[in-house]
């Protein structure tokens, strides 16, 4: 069972940094695109940014709100996604979600996509 695990999520104060990571488990083929979303309360989940890789190159892709400040990288070998993040504001938190659009081993016909469980990032002073 293909499985998104996110770690890393926690409480800092404005101007701090956290990473997060996700990793990606079970029967996998292949991985196209990964990602992170958040969401916070009272809002819609909004994209935070996307990591494709292709041919040996990582695409990147953020939200206005975030370029400069966070950064994605892969690590295609151990099925991972980070996310580096900096100068972290009060309107940052949100639970923040692992995303990844994949190919399974038991059917390698039809890509998926699969969500973690979250996990909650708190900027406060």
């Amino acid at each position: 069972q293909v499985q998104l695990v996110e770690s890393g999520g926690g409480s800092v104060q404005p101007g701090g940094s956290l990473n997060l990571s996700c990793a990606a488990t079970g029967s996998i083929f292949s991985i196209s695109a990964m990602g992170w979303y958040r969401q916070a309360p009272g809002k819609q989940r909004e994209l935070v940014a996307t990591i494709n890789s292709y041919v040996s190159t990582d695409y990147t892709d953020y939200a206005d709100s975030v370029k400069g400040r966070f950064a994605i990288s892969r690590d295609n070998a151990k099925k991972m996604v980070y996310l580096q993040m900096h100068s972290l504001e009060p309107e940052d938190t949100a639970v923040y979600y692992c995303n990844a659009r994949l190919v399974e081993e038991r059917d390698i016909r039809y890509e998926y996509e699969y969500w973690g469980q979250g996990t909650q990032v708190t900027v406060s002073s």
